[in-house]
């Protein structure tokens, strides 16, 4: 589900779950697992990245709508620790964006420290699908946090798609790899990254993080509108509708 390979001072985590690294409470649980692993050794730094054609396609629609509104308080409850465990790891934390970030997948991108994409026909952002619900605070503050202002509800509204190279223009990567370069280029972030003083690195950037955390935690009124607007059977409805529209593509 997620790999972990040790390579000198960098950990490689590589999601491995499903076609397209969907996200749900097992690959979300994992991660926090093998963050703690990594966290208990003497590993610098860390390179997270996917499998194939995808680094995450976003949340696994198909289980929401098997497990109901039980199953998806769960998930979002899940997705958020998990989450603000990635963006205030006390390491540096390098995405190597192998393929298509959508969605809830480039949230778990903008959590990292840098993002290098690789060049090509993979995309990036937060699409029109039929399916349009309104994100966590976190994943919000993030999205802030790592574009410009002046940007964002092109980002968040617009539904849009992005190459690499306009994902670059807009903030989100900081850098286009070929393919072939891809994984070397994040190691060799991560390890610049990772020869900076621990304590200071650590410091600066919770210093940087905690007050985005604080605040997303600031509204718990309008999370759990969110987490209601999620479990909705009119948003199930749209679920199914999309999910319909897409196996009658394929």
């Amino acid at each position: 589900m997620i790999h972990r390979e040790d390579r000198g001072p960098v950990s490689i985590l590589r999601i491995d779950h499903g076609k397209v690294g969907a996200i749900d409470t097992d690959l979300m649980g994992m991660l926090a697992v093998r963050l703690d692993e990594i966290e208990s050794i003497d590993v610098k730094a860390v390179v997270l990245t996917g499998t194939g054609s995808s680094f995450s396609a976003g949340l696994d629609l198909k289980r929401i709508l098997d497990g109901g509104e039980p199953y998806v308080r769960t998930l979002l409850a899940v997705v958020r620790r998990t989450i603000t465990r990635l963006f205030t790891f006390p390491r540096p934390v390098v995405a190597a964006l192998n393929g298509h970030a959508i969605a809830g997948g480039c949230v778990l991108a903008c959590a990292c420290d840098y993002r290098v994409m690789v060049d090509g026909r993979a995309k990036i952002g937060f699409p029109a699908f039929g399916v349009r619900m309104p994100y966590p605070s976190l994943g919000m503050e993030i999205l802030k946090h790592v574009a410009p202002l002046v940007r964002l509800e092109e980002l968040v509204y617009g539904g849009e798609l992005y190459t690499p190279e306009q994902a670059r223009g807009l903030g989100l990567v900081n850098e286009v790899a070929e393919p072939e370069r891809l994984l070397r280029r994040a190691w060799d972030v991560a390890e610049r990254l990772a020869a900076a003083q621990p304590l200071t690195f650590r410091l600066n950037k919770s210093r940087e993080r905690e007050r985005v955390v604080e605040l997303a935690a600031r509204d718990a009124a309008r999370e759990e509108e969110v987490d209601r607007a999620w479990s909705a059977p009119e948003a199930h409805a749209a679920i199914r509708a999309h999910l319909e529209a897409v196996g009658s593509r394929d």
